[in-house]
């Protein structure tokens, strides 16, 4: 027998020892089945033959050895060694869950091997008029007459039900096949012809293939910086090298992947949540294969295995999506800086607006600043206007010069876009007669009012319930609802312009399989047309026909406790209202306030998002903020709220006795209490990466044993983003 140490899906943080026979010894990278407790879990093997503090008469024996493989490639064992680390999570919980599902059930790989189709000896004499009833089966027949066919290839002509048909009918037979690496393109599709500054950063980016480099591309909106990325990629194909692609949300991914495959005749793939056990599956295998070209993913795209990996992308780099907010709190564009290092192969980060961390590593030199000043097209950056709701009109919400705009691009042809980040019909129901106000009953928040599901929805638990017939407070039945969400505004927009086609973009409108792309198509089609939404709106899109984007209520995050709220808000107007003038004239955006005088926003107007970042970082480091300070979050939720606050105050009572520390808290959260619990938190600031996260250390060796632990449920987040 011999002992092996596996890292286990459990939520603590250290290894565990089992037996196993000499002649089945695993290695490092496997999976194994081994029994805990009552339980029996799936498991990786971190270490063979180590020292162990325990007698082998004390240690279990593992149940099975599921692969002979390494599921896990040291490479992406290291990444993920140093993701545990840092954000100080169990390793055996980040392992495990950088696997697809049905790999982390413990389901044998083998039994997901690609496979092929042939015709049997009966299907290969079979009479060419047998299947002239069945149309696509006799078509299928006959394809298989030229050439036995992949599965993948073979679904993109034929149902799977014309192919089960056929294998009962013992016409057609299955066979595994070993993938192989993606044969490299003959012959690639002429790019766009580019701009000097779009030359100048593909020559950069392709001057630094084979070793590790970090370049940032600060392009405007529509300056072309998907050209660049596919310019760069077209190098890479032709030497057989992989490209990982990232994108913040799922929405972005058909799009972009419509655009690579129209660019590129060879295998290119997704990875998103959307994707079913199998599918998942499946792009593991093929990216690990080298069988992929391209994988265009989100955030988890990170931990795909690849063969040959030559280039990591992401898109969109300032996008708060790309970090994991529940369990593990990785950052995924940080970590990808770390998987290019290992893998010797330069990372590019895009956005129009990047975030405040990726300039300021521009300042350091740490980053190389690729800039994209203007439109690819030629065409002219939109013009911003502040419209002043004090001295205005309003009807539904829409300011009289608003609604002038409006009628006047409509009448043009033209398309526009109004923003609200507000999905539902209301942010609440009131009562008429005392003010009373549809509270969720386990949050610190409103319920929103759906009116076509008739339900008030509250949007940071997903507790539901139907619309009251009575006021709560007083009984009256004079309810109304209170406020606008993009639901009402789609609605008064109706009303007011009964001719033109509306298309309404929001998480509710977008929910059914394939409602995303179909609203796509609306809006890419000619005409004129109202396009309603949230910030679904601001991700990437392109919109050739908006000539007007009307940002409906800007002053809902003018003022927050957040020190990231300016460079939110000033991320999120910039780039929806960059989805305006990207295919003819100079755009137009309106931005309704009650606050045209607000600094921030005249900022942004009169100079740009640059401008204002540079001034904002400056602001960051005299009130020394990161990134010129590095943060960690504790969060503590529970029933009792006295329980967060004196567990929060012993970690606080800990960290008074470490030097070169910064404390804020406990205070309770701006969402004090949310799905029935009260929320505290405890800020830590240090100068130093290194002092922080050896205090951290410390404090998680200590707080595991406090009696208040068991009492709370806790979190830390290292480098947050939200600190709601």
């Amino acid at each position: 027998m011999i002992i092996i140490r596996v890292a286990l899906p459990v939520p603590l943080r250290q290894h565990f020892d089992y037996l196993a026979a000499k002649h089945l010894a695993p290695a490092v990278g496997c999976r194994v089945l081994v029994p805990f407790g009552s339980r029996q879990l799936v498991g990786i093997v971190w270490q063979v033959a180590p020292d162990s503090s325990f007698a082998i008469d004390k240690l279990k024996t593992v149940i099975t050895v599921i692969d002979h493989k390494p599921v896990l490639p040291s490479l992406l064992r290291e990444l993920l060694s140093f993701a545990a680390k840092y954000y100080h999570y169990p390793l055996g919980e980040v392992l495990i869950s950088a696997l697809p599902a049905l790999l982390r059930e413990g389901r044998n790989l083998a039994d997901y091997q690609p496979l092929a189709y042939r015709l049997t000896s009966t299907g290969k004499a079979l009479d060419s008029t047998s299947l002239r009833r069945a149309r696509q089966q006799h078509a299928l027949w006959q394809t298989l007459q030229q050439s036995d066919l992949t599965e993948s290839m073979l679904l993109q002509q034929f149902s799977r039900a014309i192919l089960n048909q056929l294998i009962k009918k013992e016409l057609v037979t299955a066979y595994p096949v070993p993938a192989a690496p993606f044969e490299p393109p003959l012959q690639l599709t002429k790019g766009l012809q580019l701009t000097a500054n779009q030359a100048l950063a593909v020559t950069a980016i392709n001057q630094a293939q084979g070793r590790f480099a970090r370049f940032l591309i600060e392009g405007v909106t529509g300056s072309g910086k998907t050209e660049v990325y596919l310019q760069c990629i077209a190098e890479l194909l032709v030497k057989q090298q992989q490209v990982l692609v990232i994108v913040p949300e799922i929405g972005l991914t058909p799009q972009t992947l419509a655009r690579f495959q129209a660019r590129f005749d060879l295998p290119i793939l997704c990875w998103h949540s959307a994707l079913t056990d199998s599918e998942r599956l499946h792009c593991w295998q093929q990216a690990g294969s080298g069988a992929a070209a391209i994988i265009i993913g989100t955030r988890s795209a990170l931990f795909l295995p690849f063969m040959r990996l030559g280039l990591i992308i992401i898109d969109e780099e300032h996008d708060q999506s790309l970090k994991q907010q529940d369990g593990f709190n990785y950052h995924a564009r940080d970590l990808a800086i770390k998987r290019a290092a290992l893998e010797h192969c330069p990372i590019v980060l895009g956005s129009a607006t990047p975030s405040l961390e990726s300039l300021y590593n521009v300042a350091s030199q740490r980053f190389i600043h690729l800039d994209l000043p203007d439109r690819a097209t030629g065409y002219q950056l939109p013009k911003f206007t502040l419209v002043d709701l004090k001295q205005q009109t309003l009807q539904f919400g829409l300011a009289d010069l608003s609604l002038a705009n409006i009628r006047q691009q409509l009448s043009l042809g033209q398309q526009v876009m109004l923003f609200l980040n507000r999905r539902g019909f209301a942010p609440a129901l009131s009562c008429q007669e005392c003010g009373w106000l549809t509270e969720c009953h386990r949050c610190s928040a409103f319920t929103t009012y759906h009116k076509q599901s008739r339900q008030l929805i509250c949007h940071h638990c997903g507790a539901s319930k139907a619309i009251p017939r009575q006021c709560g407070g007083c009984g009256s039945t004079q309810l109304v609802p209170l406020g606008q969400g993009t639901e009402q505004l789609e609605q008064n927009l109706q009303t007011l312009f009964p001719d033109t086609a509306i298309t309404r973009l929001d998480r509710d409108s977008t929910r059914r399989k394939g409602a995303l792309n179909s609203a796509l198509d609306d809006i890419n089609s000619p005409g004129a047309r109202l396009i309603v939404g949230t910030q679904m709106l601001a991700k990437g899109h392109h919109f050739p026909n908006v000539s007007l984007v009307v940002i409906v209520d800007v002053d809902g995050a003018l003022y927050s406790s957040d020190f990231r709220a300016p460079e939110q808000l000033a991320q999120l107007l910039t780039q929806v209202a960059g989805r305006a003038g990207r295919g003819g004239s100079q755009g137009k955006v309106l931005l309704q306030t009650q606050y045209p005088e607000h600094s921030l926003l005249q900022d942004i107007i009169q100079n740009g998002y640059a401008a204002f970042a540079r001034s904002a970082l400056l602001e960051r480091q005299h009130t020394q903020l990161p990134p010129y300070q590095f943060l960690a979050l504790f969060r503590a939720e529970a029933h009792d709220s006295q329980h967060c606050q004196q567990w929060l105050t012993q970690v606080g009572d800990l960290i008074h006795n470490m030097p070169n520390l910064q404390l804020l808290g406990p205070i309770p959260s701006p969402l004090e209490r949310r799905a029935g619990k009260y929320r505290w938190q405890l800020q830590l600031y240090s100068v130093s990466r290194s002092v922080l996260h050896n205090a951290l250390e410390t404090l998680l060796a200590q707080l595991v044993s406090w009696p208040l632990t068991r009492k709370v449920k806790w979190q830390l987040d290292v480098d947050p983003i939200d600190l709601s």
